[in-house]
């Protein structure tokens, strides 16, 4: 706040400061902006891009690219378990692609919609490919801001309602219906998505504000679970107890699932 002194030399508080980053930030196309960042629109598909395509590295690290731009550039997209190349293993402890440059392992993140998103992938993996593609995970904290108006969805119409009881993860903003109050899609159902924080592992679940999950806190006794546990968001395509509030820690930050995506931010 600033002060506004009268003059009979009595000081009045005025008027809440808008911070300088939230006023002027101007977020690319792939994102919408909540509050002072950059959140991508949709769950993020991971693609192969050669190194010596910068042109098309350098739109996906703008929030340029398009689903043309990739398909015709000839990038791949990792979908499915087991398909990312040896050099960017689930440690995410990735290598140099020969002729990088500067050294990528020519793995990208990109929000696009009309997509499937990609699912397992390790927490480690979803932070480097934000981190390649000129982004981060979000935080848990805005993640939550960000699912602000998504509904909490207790049926699942199979066409506009969230993905919460379909066959299988649908494409990026094909339901209608699943778009948050800020404008961001798919924060409930389709996939689990990682967020940045780390906590306790959790062994066990329960049910809270309306019946949404919460699997958080440590586990207890047994060596397999006194590990970290990375935090995922949102469910996914065949769990009921998904929702805005539905906060998961049963997986390690090294492990991936076929119902764990992410997203990114800037």
């Amino acid at each position: 706040m600033r002060q506004v002194t009268f003059a009979a030399g009595l000081v009045a508080l005025c008027c809440w400061a808008i911070p300088v980053h939230a006023a002027t930030l101007r977020c690319p196309a792939d994102s919408v902006k909540v509050g002072n960042v950059c959140i991508v629109t949709y769950e993020a598909s991971v693609w192969q891009i050669p190194p010596s395509n910068a042109a098309l590295i350098r739109k996906v690290q703008q929030g340029k690219a398009t689903l043309a731009d990739l398909t015709a550039a000839g990038a791949t997209e990792l979908s499915g378990c087991g398909n990312a190349p040896a050099n960017f293993p689930t440690d995410g402890n990735w290598t140099p692609v020969s002729g990088s440059n500067p050294p990528s392992p020519g793995v990208y993140a990109v929000s696009i919609p009309g997509v499937k998103p990609t699912a397992c992938v390790s927490w480690f993996q979803a932070n480097q490919a934000c981190l390649l593609s000129g982004k981060r995970l979000l935080t848990n904290r805005e993640w939550q801001g960000a699912a602000a108006g998504t509904p909490d969805p207790g049926t699942d119409n199979l066409t506009t309602d969230c993905a919460v009881n379909s066959p299988g993860p649908v494409n990026t903003g094909a339901r209608s219906s699943c778009k948050s109050s800020w404008g961001v899609f798919d924060m409930v159902g389709n996939v689990n998505e990682w967020v940045a924080d780390w906590v306790d592992r959790a062994g066990m679940c329960t049910n809270w504000l309306g019946g949404d999950a919460s699997c958080f806190g440590g586990s207890g006794s047994g060596a397999s679970n006194q590990i970290p546990g990375a935090l995922m968001r949102g469910g996914d395509w065949n769990y009921v107890f998904s929702g805005v509030f539905m906060v998961d820690a049963t997986l390690a930050p090294s492990e991936a699932s076929p119902i764990v995506g992410f997203r990114c931010a800037r």
